[in-house]
């Protein structure tokens, strides 16, 4: 695989047992890679671990005063310069290749994860764990995959000039072939502490990230209640912490690289030592020692790559254990798409709450805990949570549908949908029939005013559909988004749409031409709505009231605010306590709060919902 071919077709499936496995697993796939990479760092590195020889060759050359050696020894120093050359552009092109190629592969899997589990990973996954492992992580976990192939040339070297001394001088060669190891190895002690103080830095900075992730979505929230200052402190806090554990790390890794620069030092000496007694006595000469003083400089090049793989496993070993902990993650009841790939069609039932969807009805829910909406939203929309049997649509279970498949025949929009970055042609070109236009999806959300929002604050754009929306729509109000959203979910037409409180942002009149253009607009189309707003109550064709996990009521909106008083106190705000003959009552004596308003007026029942205080201004405005 090269740069060029990426992304992958199909980055495969991942061994996410835990961060080693997922790292061999990594190197297993780029063998190709891997084994280029490493012939050319073989080539490099011998040609460096060479040039010592033909130094003591010149220089035994010079002595014995022959200029036929000393040509041949020229041409060999010449050809390991090539050898050098040529060794270090490619293997650096070869370990820049692998270093990208992993981390894409990576980034390929945590995408295709991400997609599988839709609005439930943040749930499951820390939001900003999940963008470290997208972002910092990747690139430490292709350092290591890239390394190993760079370490393995690099210690073959050591190997092969350790023997080719031990046959050149016995004498000195014995000694290198000692030492060397302990060199090499001296430092495996402390890994393990600098491994653990690298953890501490990562989950400190995974924190810290998180932290930063979560001011800067709520950064408008923060500003309202005056809470910067706050959040500041706290990441201030967070930052110094990482600073400190990150010093802690550094210290290590500076006790770990003056070891490698000592011990080198002190074998160099040795050899140095021993070398001036053999040749004072005559057992070695003059162009022997500087052959082997030399190869033992040398060798100090390829015996940083040591360090450098202890490193780039300590790093990548937490991030390739929070990856892999991501890319474990599953719907919990899959099985694997074992029906055809065919849209079913007909009525939505979920077995865990009895909720029946007819086909091709408007079909309201009431759930008085906001949560327990969420999540039954979801499960409608294929995600049943830790347990639970899989909703049916037309008799299927949706888990038995290939993944593509059961997105395209169940969408659902949660309450806080994200608006992508982009033009708003491109948030409307989504996969869809194409039986519903962007003009009729956005004016059944009733975006007008949205629209013209979006020409006058983007430059150069005539029409609406080409100005930029910036990330997640922050330029835009509450409503606005949710709207928007709405239209691009509408312009979807999905065979069963859910929607978990599309318009809990907006005020009452949008609210009630909304609800009359989604009907309009789904007519004939399965559409699930989450709400406790009358007027989208009093437009479904049957509302169902769930109650502690269970439907416990099936009717009309106004049947149900009369006769069941759970449903009236979620809706209207009302006490269980009071009579359920109460509404009517007042309704036939003429009292105030008795009018068909409370029944599903559109004018009126917006205003139920509004805040102390907002009500009676609605009131005083109307009388005006």
């Amino acid at each position: 695989m090269q740069i060029q071919d990426l992304p992958y077709p199909d980055p495969g499936l991942p061994d996410a047992r835990s961060g080693p496995r997922f790292l061999w697993w990594l190197w297993r796939n780029q063998l190709g890679g891997q084994l280029k990479s490493l012939a050319w760092g073989l080539l490099h590195f011998v040609s460096v671990s060479a040039l010592p020889f033909c130094v003591g060759l010149a220089v035994e050359a010079v002595l014995d005063r022959s200029g036929s050696r000393l040509a041949l020894t020229g041409g060999l120093m010449a050809l390991c310069g090539a050898g050098i050359a040529v060794g270090d552009t490619f293997l650096h092109r070869t370990a820049v290749t692998n270093w990208i190629t992993a981390a894409a592969r990576v980034q390929q899997l945590l995408a295709r994860k991400a997609a599988q589990l839709g609005s439930a990973l943040t749930r499951r996954v820390a939001a900003g764990e999940v963008v470290a492992v997208s972002t910092g992580d990747v690139e430490k976990i292709g350092w290591f995959v890239e390394a190993v192939s760079r370490f393995t040339a690099a210690a073959t070297t050591v190997v092969v000039v350790c023997v080719a001394l031990l046959l050149y001088q016995p004498a000195l060669g014995v000694l290198i072939a000692a030492g060397l190891p302990v060199v090499a190895l001296a430092v495996l002690p402390l890994l393990p502490r600098a491994t653990r103080r690298a953890d501490v830095q990562r989950e400190k900075a995974g924190r810290a990230t998180e932290l930063a992730s979560d001011t800067v979505a709520g950064l408008r929230v923060l500003r309202g209640i005056g809470g910067e200052e706050l959040f500041l402190a706290r990441y201030r806090s967070a930052s110094q912490e990482v600073r400190h554990a990150a010093v802690r790390s550094a210290r290590m890794w500076s006790l770990i690289s003056a070891i490698q620069v000592l011990l080198p030092g002190l074998l160099l000496i040795a050899v140095v030592w021993h070398g001036i007694d053999l040749a004072r006595a005559g057992r070695i000469t003059v162009g022997e020692l500087v052959t082997v003083y030399s190869a033992v400089m040398i060798l100090n090049y390829p015996l940083r790559h040591f360090e450098e793989i202890a490193m780039a496993y300590s790093f990548s070993r937490p991030s390739a254990k929070r990856a892999a902990h991501v890319l474990s993650l599953d719907r919990p009841t899959d099985a694997g798409g074992s029906r055809t790939p065919e849209v079913p069609g007909g009525e939505l039932y979920d077995p865990a709450t009895g909720l029946l969807a007819p086909a091709g009805r408007l079909t309201a829910v009431v759930c008085g805990d906001p949560d327990a909406a969420g999540r039954l939203a979801e499960r409608l929309g294929g995600h049943p949570g830790e347990a639970g049997p899989s909703v049916l649509l037309g008799g299927v279970p949706l888990d038995e549908l290939p993944l593509d498949c059961a997105r395209t025949a169940v969408l659902v929009q949660d309450k806080d949908p994200v608006l992508l970055s982009g033009t708003l042609r491109d948030l409307l070109d989504v996969p869809s029939s194409g039986a519903v236009r962007a003009e009729e999806a956005l004016a059944a959300a009733q975006c007008d005013d949205v629209l013209e929002a979006l020409v006058q604050g983007s430059l150069g754009a005539a029409d609406a559909m080409d100005a930029r929306i910036t990330e997640r729509g922050r330029s835009l109000s509450g409503g606005q988004r949710q709207r928007l959203a709405l239209a691009r979910s509408l312009a979807t037409d999905p065979e069963v749409l859910v929607l978990d409180e599309p318009t809990s942002a907006v005020d009452s009149h949008t609210e009630a031409r909304i609800a009359e253009g989604v009907r309009r607009l789904r007519s004939g189309r399965t559409t699930v709505v989450f709400t406790s707003s009358p007027l989208l109550l009093d437009h479904a064709d049957r509302v169902v009231l769930v109650h502690e996990g269970e439907v416990v009521a099936v009717g009309a909106h106004r049947e149900l605010v009369v006769t069941e008083p759970r449903y009236r106190a979620v809706v209207t705000r009302e006490t269980e306590d009071e009579p359920a003959s109460s509404v009517m009552t007042r309704k036939t004596k003429g009292e105030p709060g008795a009018t068909d308003d409370q029944l599903g007026s559109a004018d009126t029942a917006g205003r139920d919902t509004l805040p102390a205080g907002l009500g009676e201004l609605a009131e005083i405005e109307e009388s005006a």
